[in-house]
């Protein structure tokens, strides 16, 4: 399998990132690398599964998350962390708000599988 897939769905580029091969996205470095690689293909969305993040992301205080979020959000570029990331949000509360706060917007998502981003891109 293809380390990354262009997809349309629903009219908008997505471009998804393979869970099995591929480096650790760990800091701005890597996250510049995909969202210039995203924008060379023309996709407005970039799907990572979280298996690919580095497990710092998931720990607010390291400001890893915060950091690659906002390179998202200054190139105006969608992202989506796509898995199961249940037992990091159990271990933390303020991952579980920071979740639930992206969610509620239009540039990052934290969602289960593929379904939900064709339903969430649907509307």
């Amino acid at each position: 399998m293809s380390t990354l897939t262009l997809q349309t769905i629903h009219d908008v580029p997505v471009l998804i990132y393979a869970a099995e091969d591929g480096q650790t996205i760990a800091d701005e470095r890597d996250v510049l690398d995909l969202i210039g690689n995203a924008s060379y293909q023309g996709a407005q969305w970039v799907v990572i599964p979280a298996e690919r993040l580095d497990e710092q992301f998931f720990q607010l205080r390291t400001r890893v998350a915060g950091e690659i979020v906002q390179k998202f959000v200054n190139y105006r570029m969608g992202l989506v962390v796509l898995g199961d990331i249940s037992p990091h949000t159990a271990a933390s509360s303020a991952l579980q708000d920071f979740v639930r706060e992206c969610n509620r917007g239009r540039q990052t998502w934290f969602l289960t599988d593929l379904d939900e981003l064709q339903q969430r891109l649907k509307n």
